[in-house]
C-alpha cells in the first residue's frame, strides 16, 4: 500500500512528522506537497485525491489547519471517502464501516502524539465489509447518478 500524503502551509510541519512515522513503518511514501510555503488547500487535495482514486488499495492523508477544508475538496473527487480524524473511535470506525480511503487531520487541532496515533488506527484497521459494504455501493451509486 502506497500513502499518498499532502498539506497546505498550515499543516507542513504535522506532515513531515506523519512521513517519518510511514516511512519508518516501511510503507512507499508519495508527498504532494506543500513544502512550507503558503498554499491553496484545494489544489493539493485534488492531487492527494486523483492519486487515491487512480490507484485502489492505495490510501491519502491530507492535513491542514483543522481538516475540514480539505475533507470538502478531497470528497468532490468521485470515489473518494475521505473523512475528518479527530479522536480514536471515529478514525477507527470511519474505516470498519465506511471504507474511507483518505484521513484528514487539523494541524491546529491535534498534538503531534495523537495525530501519529490516529494515522496508525488508519493504517490498521480493515474495512468490516458486509452490510457496510451495501452502503459504501449505495454512496458508490449515488456519486454516479
Amino acid at each position: 500500500m502506497r500513502i499518498w500524503i499532502g498539506c497546505d502551509h498550515a499543516g507542513y510541519e504535522r506532515k513531515m512528522e506523519v512521513i517519518a512515522l510511514l516511512k519508518k513503518r516501511g510503507l512507499e511514501v508519495e508527498d504532494c506537497g506543500c513544502q512550507g510555503e503558503r498554499t491553496d488547500y484545494p489544489m493539493i487535495a485534488k492531487t492527494v485525491a486523483d492519486a487515491v482514486v487512480a490507484n485502489p488499495g492505495d490510501r491519502g492523508i491530507l492535513i491542514c489547519g483543522t481538516g475540514i477544508g480539505m475533507s470538502i475538496a478531497a470528497n468532490k473527487i468521485c470515489g473518494v471517502r475521505a473523512a475528518l480524524c479527530a479522536d480514536a473511535f471515529s478514525t477507527r470506525y470511519t474505516r470498519l464501516h465506511n471504507d474511507a480511503n483518505i484521513m484528514c487531520m487539523g494541524a491546529r487541532t491535534l498534538g503531534s502524539g495523537v495525530a501519529l496515533e490516529l494515522v496508525e488506527i488508519f493504517l490498521d484497521t480493515p474495512f468490516e465489509g458486509g452490510r457496510h459494504e451495501t452502503r459504501v455501493n449505495m454512496i458508490t451509486q449515488m456519486e454516479q447518478e
